[in-house]
């Protein structure tokens, strides 16, 4: 009977928080209190040293769990109290503990989301609809290079910019070629494929890796040769975390100069920047494997006026001299008029700098520091073009982007090189031969409090509405995107697709999408 009247009195309480707390949030209170606690029961009874499992797993009822989870959240605008989140986190420091979190997950009905880097666009990484663990690789972070042998091996729980630092510790000549956002965790990354500043010299990240320990569904530990060629083929590119729980990526280092050349200028419409960005897409990706140049698109305005104009930042990094450089520049791209007064010659680790916007002359300790790492707030999708943009085109990108209220960026790597002479099946990369550029198209929500106040809501529109611009300039049949850039709006645009043509009316290009 007392038994009765306590359920009845819980009862009333959660009835009366109710109207003060979500549905969401109250099922997440009422599952802490049963099946969270079954979970940890699992992980204390298959574990030899209970005391260390208490130290590593957290759960709402712990003062950790929220910093635990906000640490690695990269994106901001998932920094919200409504946003999903786990019912207990699990920061392992060895592999038995990955096993025993896979067993008791299974065991007791969870989701498992694996978080390396806390970079996915989408924040799916952790956040979940669902009852969910989140295995957190904070602690699962080392680092083994080996210049002799020119490979390195790297756990999940790496950023890329501590995988840079460790290299340039050892050697100026070796690198990996992988992309310049310091924070990026390596266990998501080279599953997607992995793009950067070595693309067209050396390829994906993915097809730089030659071997792997990986924990399949089971809990069984894999190698490469365990595993077979088809497993290893599908995890490079192919998403890793749809097939079981990457621990440790062993890479192929490339050789770099001991210092190379960047150079980084500016064009406006004013210097004409259409005419410059129109030759760009033929050159960019044809010239010298050694050259990459990276832009960055924007609207503002011009001086203390109410005009806006286009800003074009051309970004460049050349495997080799200044004296190498501006001749080859001279004769394939002289529009771009780079001189010598802007190119600065440096070490391939402070090219990473560069390009992530600090000043080369920052110590590079700081790629160790991923609390020094400015994080981001927005929201982004991708595209590949196949065929150059026509001047009259850029002109319409270039008003749509006037429109927006200066919160938006196109960033456009050239593609080309190396990475179109694997085939598109090599890995489950297929954005090979053919491809001409890819574009990273964002808007960012600063000054506002969340992602769904009225300006930012805004913003979304307005990045929706430059997808639907862009349809007739990027591939097509299928609209290739970018396996990492993840992008829930390609489920809820293809709905409204087949809205639209059931009645006829023109739809947004995003038909059958390649996620790669």
């Amino acid at each position: 009977m007392k038994k009765s009247q306590l359920n009845s009195s819980v009862f009333l309480f959660v009835l009366i928080i109710s109207f003060s707390v979500s549905w969401a949030a109250l099922s997440s209170i009422l599952d802490v209190t049963t099946g969270s606690q079954d979970f940890l029961g699992c992980l204390q009874s298959n574990s030899n040293n209970v005391t260390s499992i208490s130290q590593l797993t957290f759960t709402y009822g712990n003062a950790s769990f929220l910093p635990t989870w906000q640490v690695h959240v990269q994106n901001t605008r998932f920094l919200k109290p409504s946003t999903p989140k786990p019912s207990v986190i699990v920061t392992p420091v060895d592999e038995t503990l990955v096993q025993t979190t896979l067993h008791c997950a299974k065991k007791h009905g969870y989701e498992l989301r694996i978080r390396s880097g806390g970079h996915d666009y989408e924040g799916l990484s952790y956040t979940a609809d669902v009852p969910f663990v989140m295995l957190d690789f904070t602690n699962m972070r080392s680092i083994d290079v080996d210049v002799a042998n020119r490979t390195a091996w790297v756990q999940a729980g790496a950023a890329l910019g501590a995988l840079y630092y460790a290299i340039s510790q050892k050697t100026d000549t070796l690198y990996f070629p992988a992309g310049v956002c310091p924070t990026v965790g390596v266990g998501g990354y080279m599953g997607g494929g992995g793009y950067g500043n070595l693309l067209r010299k050396y390829g994906t990240a993915a097809d730089n890796v030659i071997d792997v320990r990986f924990m399949d569904v089971n809990g069984n530990i894999l190698d490469r040769k365990s595993m077979g060629e088809d497993l290893f083929w599908a995890i490079r590119g192919g998403g890793a975390s749809s097939f079981g729980i990457v621990l440790e990526w062993k890479l192929r280092l490339v050789p770099v100069p001991e210092k190379v050349t960047v150079f980084l200028l500016n064009k406006t419409l004013e210097e004409g920047a259409t005419q410059i960005f129109h030759k760009y897409q033929y050159v960019a990706p044809t010239i010298d494997r050694n050259l990459h140049i990276r832009t960055q698109v924007f609207a503002e305005y011009i001086g203390n006026t109410t005009k806006k104009t286009i800003r074009i930042m051309f970004e460049g990094i050349y495997q080799g001299t200044s004296d190498t450089l501006l001749p080859l520049l001279d004769q394939k791209f002289p529009e771009l008029g780079v001189t010598r007064e802007i190119c600065e010659e440096i070490r391939m680790v402070q090219s990473t700098l560069v390009f992530w916007g600090l000043p080369s002359s920052t110590p590079t300790e700081i790629l160790t520091n991923r609390s020094a790492i400015a994080k981001l707030n927005n929201k982004s999708k991708s595209d590949y073009v196949r065929t150059p943009i026509p001047i009259n085109g850029l002109k319409k990108i270039w008003r749509k982007l006037m429109e927006n209220d200066q919160s938006a960026l196109l960033m456009i790597n050239p593609f080309g090189g190396r990475i179109a002479d694997y085939s598109e099946t090599a890995i489950p990369y297929p954005h090979r031969a053919g491809v001409l550029l890819q574009m990273l198209k964002t808007v960012n929500f600063n000054g506002q409090a969340s992602d769904t106040t009225p300006t930012s809501l805004r913003r979304m529109a307005w990045l929706r509405s430059l997808d639907e611009l862009l349809t007739p300039y990027v591939s097509k049949n299928p609209r290739e995107a970018y396996a990492n850039y993840n992008d829930l709006d390609f489920g809820i645009l293809e709905v409204l697709l087949m809205k639209k043509q059931v009645f006829g009316v023109k739809g947004t290009g995003r038909g059958t999408i390649s996620k790669s």
